[in-house]
């Protein structure tokens, strides 16, 4: 594959994770609150829900499969940049991964407490309901805590952004700002959880990411000049000064 068939791919495979991200991430919660204050209201709407909600786990489990793939395709795109920064972006992102994956066990075992299987009698209610919802609240943290994981994988993909002419600038610049963003949202969550963080602290991110993703899938890269064009520009460049 050449790199321009790199870059559009990487830019579908974006826009996929981006689309899974704000199904399982955002949809699913917002149809299946977590009612913090009451475990028993929390459970009953797992059950109501419970097809979505599982729908919600495995968009979860397709979204970090697919944004494990997503570095590797953007390494072939931006490592010519720079090598280093490119593998540096690679290792970000797929540290994220097990760490994901391992969190969303956490959603899938609160299913496991409200099955009613035998074993469960040995429980009240009000136990299970209380262990789902602390479930929940791990589940929370641990995504609080990747925050910082999704943050620095942003800082040498958006310097490749704006260092490789690529791309336009802005982007580069918005992704830097956005790992700000991420690092920003993660300390404020560890330091200071009873502070509400401002909805604009996200929007770097989100148009670095949005924009990034769709520039690839629609514009794609721009042609880096060959060495036979760099080479005849030089030349002529020579040429103009000596004359």
């Amino acid at each position: 594959m050449t790199q321009k068939e790199y870059a559009r791919l990487s830019g579908l495979i974006y826009l996929l994770t981006i689309l899974l991200g704000i199904f399982s991430l955002v949809y699913v919660p917002s149809k299946i609150p977590t009612a913090w204050e009451n475990a028993s209201l929390t459970a009953q709407n797992i059950l109501e829900y419970e097809f979505l909600y599982r729908l919600g786990i495995l968009g979860g489990i397709l979204l970090y499969i697919l944004f494990s793939i997503l570095p590797l395709a953007l390494y072939r795109t931006l490592a010519p940049v720079n090598r280093g920064c490119a593998l540096l972006m690679v290792i970000f992102a797929l540290t994220s991964i097990p760490f994901t994956l391992l969190n969303i066990v956490n959603k899938v075992d609160a299913l496991t407490l409200l099955s009613g299987a035998e074993y469960l009698l040995a429980f009240e209610k009000e136990q299970i309901y209380t262990q789902v919802l602390l479930l929940l609240k791990s589940y929370s943290n641990g995504i609080q805590i990747i925050h910082a994981l999704w943050g620095l994988w942003l800082l040498p993909f958006g310097y490749l952004v704006y260092k490789s002419n690529l791309l336009p600038k802005i982007l580069g610049i918005l992704l830097m700002a956005g790992c700000l963003s991420y690092l920003v949202r993660f300390c404020a969550n560890l330091l200071f959880p009873e502070y509400q963080i401002p909805a604009f602290i996200r929007v770097p991110a989100s148009l670095g990411e949005i924009g990034t993703c769709l520039w690839l899938l629609i514009m794609g890269i721009r042609t880096p000049p060959t060495i036979t064009e760099s080479n005849q520009k030089l030349s002529t460049s020579k040429i103009e000064g000596m004359s």
